[in-house]
């Protein structure tokens, strides 16, 4: 019997050991750090992503969730609850983690969404520079525009930078700007040239080339006609046009002649003054012209009085046709210029009293009037 009573207490005392080993060993610990590791690299990412800037309501909130549950974890890092108890920290957490991962899915998009934006509103800015670049030197009135395109390609490239960066609102910004100088830049070529796509003027051009081209039939002699749009020189012999040449213009050629050194190149009827051959003039050959005539001091005067030149500035004078000479620049200020074998050939069959007629274009569909309705139509699609 004793023996009987001695194993029933040794049962019961193991039996009770082996039951609180289960107990303890089936406790908890108050959160699980799989859970708090998923909430830090969460919050990782949205820092990665600038979601402060992205989306600052939605970030800040998350931010002070995940402060306060932090707070939590360390005052009750040293409980411990059984397996069936509830545990509320953990459930805020784990709202949190789903919270915080719909933030990051939201940032993306709209990151995505603005990078779309970036890189269109972009190409549209590179396009239009592109084609003024492109345009404007086709037509050599770069000067027009200034210091302006340079600024302009400076912010496409501070732009393109910004969209690697992944700062899309700076990049949108950015190409904003770009977009704006580009529509000023097309103001100032259009208040500038707009007299080419002038069909008054086009049609006042067209009856004073008319005018040589007549004056060469009747006197059976040669005319020149010179034409700054095409670029284009044609010489006519009793009215009919024997030869055309390429020329240049200066950087400014193409403006209105207005006063001494503006590097414009005049428009009107003239007559070759002086022929200048070899060892008569620092270039190749040159045909001197009867520049300014009446017409022109009349202009100019009366551009003074009305305020439209300043009266600080003088009457402009020596406007030629010549070649190239060595070591002189071939951008010619004012006059025009043509290539060695041309003047040497034209020299020979002109002389002195040759009418010589420089208009800005003879037909509205000129290179220029082209190239400011296509910056125009660029401008209506942005």
């Amino acid at each position: 019997m004793r023996r009987l009573n001695h194993f029933c207490r040794t049962f019961c005392s193991l039996a009770l050991v082996g039951l609180l080993s289960m107990s303890v060993g089936g406790c908890v610990e108050t959160v699980p750090d799989e859970l708090v590791e998923a909430i830090e690299s969460i919050d990782r990412d949205l820092v990665t992503l600038r979601a402060s800037d992205i989306s600052p309501e939605a970030y800040s909130k998350f931010s002070r969730q995940w402060i306060s549950l932090r707070a939590r974890i360390q005052s009750e890092e040293n409980i411990v609850r059984w397996p069936w108890e509830e545990n509320e920290l953990e459930t805020d957490l784990e709202s949190l983690q789903v919270e915080g991962s719909q933030l990051v899915a939201d940032v993306n998009t709209r990151l995505q969404a603005q990078r779309t934006t970036a890189e269109t509103k972009l190409a549209k800015v590179e396009q239009r520079l592109r084609l003024l670049n492109t345009r404007v030197g086709d037509i050599g009135s770069r000067v027009v525009l200034g210091e302006h395109p340079v600024e302009t390609e400076l912010l496409v490239r501070q732009a393109r930078l910004f969209i690697e960066q992944g700062q899309f609102d700076h990049a949108i910004q950015a190409s904003d700007r770009a977009g704006k100088i580009l529509l000023t830049q097309t103001a100032l070529l259009t208040n500038e040239l707009g007299r080419y796509a002038d069909d008054d003027l086009i049609a006042a051009w067209r009856e004073s080339a008319q005018r040589t081209i007549e004056w060469s039939r009747t006197h059976r002699a040669q005319a020149i006609v010179i034409s700054k749009a095409d670029r284009v020189l044609s010489l006519y012999k009793n009215g009919k046009k024997v030869l055309t040449y390429p020329i240049r213009l200066g950087s400014r050629g193409i403006r209105a002649k207005q006063h001494y050194g503006d590097g414009a190149t005049p428009e009107g009827e003239y007559r070759i003054h002086r022929k200048r051959g070899s060892g008569q003039t620092p270039y190749f050959r040159a045909l001197i012209l009867d520049y300014p005539n009446a017409d022109d001091r009349r202009r100019f005067e009366e551009a003074q009085q009305s305020g439209l030149i300043p009266k600080s500035q003088h009457m402009p004078g020596l406007i030629q046709l010549h070649g190239i000479a060595q070591g002189i620049t071939d951008q010619p200020y004012g006059s025009i210029l043509l290539d060695n074998p041309q003047i040497a050939a034209l020299f020979d069959q002109v002389s002195v009293g040759t009418p010589v007629t420089i208009v800005g274009a003879l037909e509205s569909q000129n290179s220029i009037s082209l190239v400011l309705a296509d910056l125009g139509d660029q401008e209506e699609e942005t």
